[in-house]
């Protein structure tokens, strides 16, 4: 202690009073921030005169006026025991103190705003060239390979094609998925052009889901008014009957589920993305579900007209296929990236929910070689609060942002190549994540005993 007031006072600084808060995790900054070297608080202080030759290196013996502005104390506190677990503090004075576990449900100490000025403003820029770039990728990546499926017609090739062209499909979503979210270019023709012509071609009503996604992010993590894989309440849950609990809960069922959901919604919930009178919509986008309907309607005849050129069972093999692989990835990644975190994320309703508080109850995913084939939608923290954010720049603002998160962002674990660890995620949510309580305004997933097959109820 004495010999960190004597290099202070050296400096021309007055020692720090005592801090015993949790120190904050991130890079600390000052006006010349290459010439000052901190300490790892890892590694705690081990070195004193290693330390002095550090802080010599910013300010000089001669020259005791020289201000130094650092966003948090010289001087920090070790930690035993922290992390999402909380830990015990030891002050200068030795006396420790627990810090609190971290709550993912609590009001965070920092807006919306805050991450938005920490992501570079070029993320913000929409490249409709480069866009088309990308949907012209995917459309030649997908006629080769249904050229090549059609030309072998091996049934060596074929399990590989529809693996293929399955994931390809999805690829084509992710793209009409930025054109409805407008992060595709600014100019709003283009985007519904687009749109339509990729969700068509793979069975999706664009306007129809456009609308219902919209309600989606506006509401993500409100367990009444989200739309996509949102909690049962346990009333809800309870008035089912014992299959559709199994097809909701049980593997592969629910990652089949899109394409019911797009004609019917979830339980609890009423309507058509087909139909412009459902209550998913106004009466003034009326026009535009029904554009989209008669587009879906002109693909389906297009793929009956297609069965009798070709045959039923190419058909099958080329397109209904793919088809499915692609339902599987649209479930999939969607139910993951808000479901199925190793911690309990909460729920909100009334007063408790916001925007930012929701958003951050989202998860990031890594796909390993499927991130570039789809887009790179597994950096889905970013994506939910800002879509206006076009996929090739959410990368680089992901990183931008994690700092202003903290411990708000949840790192995504690695993947090999191939994602096979997120098979075993999403078999232990369907296991344990089946309703929320019917009251209160944070909450969180409950398990059926009955159904998961333990002993009691969590």
């Amino acid at each position: 202690m004495a010999t960190s007031t004597w290099v202070l006072s050296e400096c021309g600084l007055k020692p720090l009073p005592p801090v015993f808060a949790r120190p904050r995790i991130g890079a600390i900054s000052c006006k010349s921030p290459s010439k000052v070297r901190f300490l790892n608080i890892n590694k705690g202080l081990t070195d004193l005169n290693s330390e002095k030759r550090s802080l010599f290196q910013c300010c000089s013996l001669k020259d005791r006026n020289w201000e130094l502005r650092v966003s948090a104390p010289l001087r920090v506190d070790t930690i035993e025991g922290g992390g999402e677990e909380g830990g015990i503090i030891t002050g200068a004075n030795g006396v420790e103190q627990e810090l609190p576990e971290f709550d993912p449900g609590a009001p965070p100490p920092f807006k919306l705003a805050d991450i938005r000025a920490a992501i570079p403003k070029h993320c913000w820029v929409k490249d409709p060239w480069k866009s088309m770039s990308y949907v012209l990728r995917d459309v030649i990546v997908v006629l080769g390979l249904a050229a090549a499926a059609a030309y072998f017609n091996n049934w060596l090739v074929w399990p590989l094609y529809w693996a293929a062209q399955g994931t390809m499909f999805w690829g084509l979503f992710v793209l009409g998925h930025d054109c409805g979210h407008g992060s595709f270019s600014n100019n709003p023709k283009l985007n519904s052009v687009v749109g339509h012509l990729l969700h068509s071609s793979i069975l999706v009503p664009y306007h129809g889901w456009r609308i219902s996604h919209r309600t989606h992010h506006q509401n993500h993590g409100h367990v009444e008014n989200d739309e996509s894989w949102h909690p049962l309440s346990e009333k809800i849950y309870k008035s089912l009957d014992l299959a559709t609990r199994i097809l909701r809960f049980t593997i592969p069922f629910p990652m089949l589920a899109y394409p019911f959901y797009l004609w019917s919604r979830s339980p609890g919930k009423s309507g058509s993305h087909f139909h412009p009178d459902s209550d998913l919509f106004v009466p003034n986008e009326r026009k535009d579900v029904i554009t989209s309907t008669i587009c879906w309607t002109a693909m389906a005849a297009l793929l009956v007209g297609l069965g009798f050129v070709v045959g039923p069972i190419q058909l099958l093999k080329l397109y209904v296929i793919p088809y499915w692989i692609f339902v599987m990835w649209l479930d999939l990644v969607t139910y993951l990236h808000h479901h199925g975190h190793e911690d309990k994320l909460p729920w909100y309703r009334g007063q408790e929910w916001s925007y930012l508080r929701g958003g951050l109850t989202t998860l990031d995913r890594d796909y390993g070689w499927i991130n570039n084939i789809h887009h790179d939608i597994g950096t889905h923290v970013i994506h939910h609060l800002f879509p206006q954010i076009p996929h090739y720049h959410l990368v680089e603002a992901t990183e931008a942002a994690k700092p202003v998160l903290g411990k708000y962002y949840r790192e995504p674990k690695k993947s090999s190549p191939i994602p096979f660890h997120l098979i075993g995620d999403l078999i232990r949510s369907l296991k344990k994540d089946h309703f929320v309580s019917d009251t209160g305004d944070v909450v969180y997933y409950q398990t059926d005993s009955n159904l998961s097959g333990s002993s009691t109820p969590k």
